[in-house]
């Protein structure tokens, strides 16, 4: 008798969670609007030694005007700022807090430390886009082509 009671109460309860759920699903017109900032992932990826990466800042966050203060970094896996990349342009403009329009935009990595010296070592980093404030982030992994000898 007991078992029935649980197997009841269970019933009840997933019946009512059914419904809770059902009532919390958006319908096509309630859905909600697509990102305002977008950042894309790195192409490619893995990729050596440089790769491209690409994102998207809306119409709406430049409403009445408004230019979005904008940076791109490059962390690596003990978040630290291993590098900062490049809008293509001439000059090149580096991605460090610089206000721009909205848009989609193809910032470059060449895949070097901040000091433009030497080459990351392979591995697992991380792509920060932040917009007035609101950060953004993804994975990239930097891998070396073995060449086969002969």
């Amino acid at each position: 008798m007991v078992r029935r009671v649980w197997t009841g109460w269970w019933l009840v309860l997933l019946a009512g969670t059914a419904s809770a759920l059902r009532a919390q699903t958006p319908t096509q017109s309630q859905a909600a609007p697509g990102p305002s900032v977008e950042l894309k992932e790195n192409t490619p990826n893995p990729f050596f030694p440089s790769t491209t990466i690409p994102f998207t800042i809306a119409p709406e966050v430049c409403s009445k005007g408004h230019q979005p203060m904008v940076s791109l970094k490059v962390y690596n896996v003990l978040v630290q700022v291993v590098a900062i990349p490049m809008l293509p342009g001439e000059p090149p403009v580096v991605l460090d807090g610089i206000r721009l329009r909205c848009g989609e935009y193809r910032a470059t990595w060449d895949g070097k430390y901040l000091d433009g010296q030497r080459e990351v070592t392979p591995g697992v980093y991380y792509s920060q886009l932040t917009v007035d404030g609101q950060r953004f982030t993804r994975k990239m992994i930097v891998q070396r082509r073995v060449t086969s000898e002969k």
